[in-house]
């Protein structure tokens, strides 16, 4: 695609030397040539925001869908986008109130309304899809309106509350067009965001257009996208090297990112602290080998995370030893102190003390991939080596997946996590609070105090100590087990600008930034 565009671009030069006006050749509005292509491996669950919680479709959703509130690049606080202004109500954190701007409409013409916004809220509890995104707002009450005033009334106090609705949970829909207790079928979407969807075929592609009628806090619309989706890494590799695409993000194979050359002139590399990571969940229900916590412990005792870091990502992410990563606040290392080296020894002594009899036969499961099929393999490797644990391994498609490790088919699963908005609550309640997206069944009365106890206070400095408190608690129950925290590349050819804002730890995928040199 970008070749043909380089050959419309000199044949113009000829002409222009020749005394032959461009714009005589090419219609108005098409001299900007073709549209930017995006791959990624990432997966779209749902168009639906009703029915999706993960990174592959809030990346798309930010830029076809409006929330409320969003983030400027780099920013921790957010700010109004689809709302004229946004704040809390009185000092109990409790009532939170946005009033919407009056200027929106949905990309088909209609006018959205302070009730389009309740309604958007209210689908997601009245669907409650295995895998939407409920779980991120478990003290949202009730959603009311006045006029263009919306008011979200919170149960108990919820400083990160301005930051979830900035998320693709908080994704504005057409009430007319979305189901109110269903997800709505088909491709359609009907948004008021940068980006119209123009089309869409699922697991392939997406046609993005700028969205003309789009008013909030961005200045632009952009230059019109492709995105590419590839089932593996090798898949998108191989259209990266066919110069099948422009921009290569989330991810190439990881020998090809420990290999770039940041010096090639043909190709802009962007690498960025991330605060991705990827944990081991284990089942914690009272059925499940992983129901006694000392069995879940003897899996942290023998886990080394070398292996990991240095042969199957090849260095591109970092051993992670605590459920808050590194450059969040309250960050520490539980898992480090507690179990500073793999110790078979200890781990068979805590399968005695569990009165578990050896090897412990487990189901391990994973998202099909050609990286977590790698990745499995070794931490199989690890488990079985001692003869402490019989692991049997199952490579599942990722929808299928999320709907089976929600229903507890599996004892022991891998999920990477993508942080939702720049605060350590993202790592809290979603992966460890009670009715947790993870499903994992695990539940703790002390910890849903410690995450109360986090949200009380808008100065998040102050939230540290009880971080560091809820990550202890991890450290000694063991509910999943961090492996690690990745480093985020972005790969682009050198006449693209702006790849480097899809990635800057705000959740936010910002393909308006992108434009042709």
């Amino acid at each position: 695609m970008r070749s043909v565009r380089v050959r419309i671009l000199a044949i113009l030069a000829v002409l222009v030397i020749a005394g032959v006006g461009a714009w005589q050749l090419l219609p108005s509005g098409e001299a900007k040539g073709d549209a930017i292509t995006v791959g990624t491996s990432d997966v779209v669950t749902s168009l639906d925001p009703a029915g999706a919680y993960d990174a592959g479709s809030w990346a798309i959703y930010s830029n076809i869908y409006q929330s409320l509130m969003t983030f400027k690049p780099n920013a921790v606080t957010p700010e109004p986008d689809a709302a004229e202004s946004c704040g809390f109500v009185g000092q109990k954190l409790q009532t939170y109130q946005c009033k919407l701007r009056d200027d929106l409409t949905f990309s088909n013409g209609r006018k959205i309304t302070a009730e389009d916004v309740k309604y958007s809220f209210d689908r997601i509890f009245r669907i409650k899809s295995e895998v939407g995104p409920a779980g991120l707002f478990p003290t949202l009450e009730t959603v009311t309106t006045e006029g263009r005033t919306i008011t979200f009334n919170l149960s108990g106090r919820d400083a990160t509350f301005p930051q979830k609705i900035a998320t693709g949970a908080a994704a504005i829909v057409d009430s007319t067009k979305y189901p109110g207790d269903k997800l709505r079928a088909g491709n359609q979407v009907d948004g008021s965001g940068p980006y119209v969807l123009k089309s869409y075929e699922s697991g392939n592609r997406a046609e993005l257009v700028p969205n003309l009628k789009y008013r909030g806090a961005l200045k632009k619309t952009g230059e019109a996208v492709n995105i590419r989706y590839f089932k593996t890494s090798e898949e998108l590799q191989t259209s990266w090297d066919n110069d099948e695409v422009d921009i290569a993000h989330r991810q190439l194979p990881s020998e090809t990112l420990a290999n770039l050359n940041v010096n090639d002139p043909d190709v802009r590399v962007t690498e960025a602290a991330s605060a991705e990571i990827r944990n081991i969940i284990f089942n914690s229900r009272p059925d499940s080998p992983f129901g006694e916590k000392k069995v879940r412990q003897a899996v942290a005792a023998l886990l080394d995370r070398g292996p990991l870091v240095r042969k199957v990502y090849q260095g591109t992410v970092d051993p992670l030893y605590s459920l808050i990563p590194t450059g969040y606040i309250g960050h520490s290392t539980p898992f480090f102190d507690a179990y500073p080296s793999s110790d078979p020894a200890r781990a068979k002594q805590l399968l005695e003390q569990a009165g578990a009899q050896t090897p412990v036969a487990i189901d391990f499961a994973y998202r099909e991939g050609d990286m977590y099929t790698k990745e499995t393999a070794e931490l199989r490797r690890q488990l079985e080596k001692d003869g402490l644990f019989k692991v049997s391994v199952r490579a599942v498609e990722w929808t299928k997946y999320q709907k089976e490790y929600a229903a507890g088919k599996y004892d022991m699963y891998t999920v990477g996590w993508f942080p939702d908005f720049p605060d350590p609550d993202t790592f809290s309640q979603p992966l460890v609070g009670t009715g947790n997206v993870l499903h994992s069944g695990y539940s703790s009365k002390k910890m849903d105090q410690l995450i109360a106890a986090t949200q009380q206070f808008s100065d998040r400095s102050r939230t540290s100590n009880d971080f560091k408190e809820m990550q202890a608690l991890v450290g000694e129950d063991v509910p999943l087990l961090p492996l690690w925290q990745k480093k985020d590349y972005v790969v682009a050819k050198s006449e693209v600008a702006g790849s480097q804002y899809l990635s800057d730890g705000t959740g936010t995928w910002r393909l308006w930034e992108l434009a042709w040199i």
